[in-house]
């Protein structure tokens, strides 16, 4: 499962130009990506946010972190500078109250034993106005429907925005309050 998880077969299923567009990441964006793995659109996204973007890796397992770091070594990758790895837990993500633009997270939500507290966590963690985009893919043995992951949104106090996709691979976006 780990080499389809980052393979060129899976972008050609899941798009990553759809992937960021469904998830409204642009350029400039300040984003972070909860359980980054090996970093299968990381690269693709730290290009769309360009040199005044970041985009934060969070995964808790170091093993993935350092797949991701060996890809950034690739002589195709190495010009890119705006991603930081950071190993942590996404119940209790290491960043300051309203730091991100944008949140993203590619089928792991149904990963984590804490839906709840990681998506409060998340909300914590977004700017006022900023987005979580939760992508789900049908192979991945999570996989929840559309409505499920509404729920679990609007449950955490997050303000649905956009679902775009469809049953096999679909994007949910959500919204913080503007103050």
């Amino acid at each position: 499962m780990g080499r389809f998880l980052d393979s060129d077969f899976r972008r050609k299923l899941q798009s990553p130009d759809k992937l960021i567009d469904r998830s409204g990441i642009k350029e400039g964006m300040h984003v972070l990506e909860v359980g980054c793995g090996s970093g299968a659109f990381t690269t693709f996204v730290a290009r769309t946010v360009g040199i005044k973007g970041e985009v934060y890796a969070l995964d808790i397992q170091p093993g993935m972190l350092m797949q991701l770091k060996e890809k950034l070594s690739r002589p195709e990758n190495r010009d890119i500078r705006n991603i930081k790895l950071i190993k942590g837990d996404a119940h209790n993500l290491p960043f300051d109250d309203n730091s991100f633009d944008l949140v993203y997270a590619i089928t792991v939500i149904q990963e984590i034993p804490d839906k709840n507290k990681v998506l409060k966590e998340i909300k914590r963690v977004l700017k006022p106005g900023g987005i979580l985009a939760v992508t789900e893919f049908l192979p991945d043995p999570d996989y929840p429907l559309k409505s499920t992951t509404i729920r679990l949104g609007e449950e955490a106090g997050l303000i649905l925005d956009k679902v775009e996709g469809n049953l096999w691979h679909y994007t949910v976006r959500f919204k913080t309050k503007k103050k």
